[in-house]
């Protein structure tokens, strides 16, 4: 089998197993990505299959900017995975539990950029990033994890699934975004009325604008990179959290407004 031919194959039965509500499993051996760049090419693959369910990538989101994550899917590193247009929401929003196998949501802070990100400039660090962020809102990231073993987890594979996004909601948009102190600030989440978590700006890789730098390094290094009116997710706060039918969801960040969201 030719390696474009696995790639390929791969992304048919991720998108496959997706359509059938298949639990999460390894992909089998002889389509399971061998590195990292292997399951980015495989992701891209997806990508091609679900676009005609979930519409044009209109931004990024960045999984495993925190200790907490990290530990949580024993994979030590930062990566990203695409939104989709049909997948973005406003809040307050409701999603219907039967849309998913096992439904997540995870706390953020969502970037809108102002400018495109040039290559010519990497590498990118916190402070010159920031001139190309057009403002800062809260907001939820929806997580299909497909009820996975996370005790046997290879997660190369969840990069390929396009690392479990199925959606995010967006709080308020703040278009001052400099004036903000991010690190100390305290995000929290309640389900139900009853606070289960928080964290701070700091615990993503010590600053959400450190998230972003990363990606607009590492897209560029893909030769894909950020542009102007693009979505940034920077990453959970804190560890995901499952969803029930019902559930009442509320996270809010200091400084930025809250998100809410219903399961029925």
């Amino acid at each position: 089998m030719s390696l474009e031919h696995k790639l390929r194959g791969a992304a048919k039965f991720l998108f496959e197993a997706h359509h059938n509500n298949d639990v999460f499993l390894r992909l089998p051996e002889h389509l399971s990505p061998n590195n990292i760049n292997e399951a980015y090419r495989i992701q891209d693959y997806y990508h091609e299959q679900i676009s005609s369910d979930r519409g044009d990538v209109i931004g990024y989101k960045i999984a495993l900017t925190s200790e907490t994550m990290q530990r949580m899917v024993g994979f030590g590193h930062p990566c990203s995975g695409a939104l989709f247009s049909k997948s973005v929401f406003t809040s307050p929003a409701s999603v219907n539990s039967r849309d998913y196998v096992r439904l997540g949501a995870e706390c953020e802070i969502a970037v809108t950029l102002g400018e495109d990100i040039p290559a010519s400039r990497v590498p990118y660090d916190q402070k010159s990033i920031t001139r190309f962020i057009k403002s800062l809102s809260p907001a939820l990231e929806l997580i299909e994890d497909r009820d996975a073993d996370y005790s046997n987890l290879y997660f190369m594979d969840v990069i390929a699934d396009n690392t479990w996004n199925a959606g995010i909601v967006l709080g308020p948009e703040c278009t001052n975004p400099t004036q903000l102190e991010l690190i100390s600030s305290v995000g929290q989440i309640s389900i139900n009325g009853n606070v289960i978590d928080q964290g701070t700006g700091g615990d993503v890789l010590g600053h959400p604008f450190k998230a972003l730098a990363w990606l607009a390094n590492h897209m560029v290094e893909r030769d894909k990179p950020l542009l102007q009116g693009m979505i940034i997710m920077t990453g959970s706060i804190v560890k995901t959290k499952f969803l029930n039918k019902g559930d009442q969801v509320k996270y809010t960040f200091e400084g930025l407004g809250r998100v809410q969201l219903s399961v029925y």
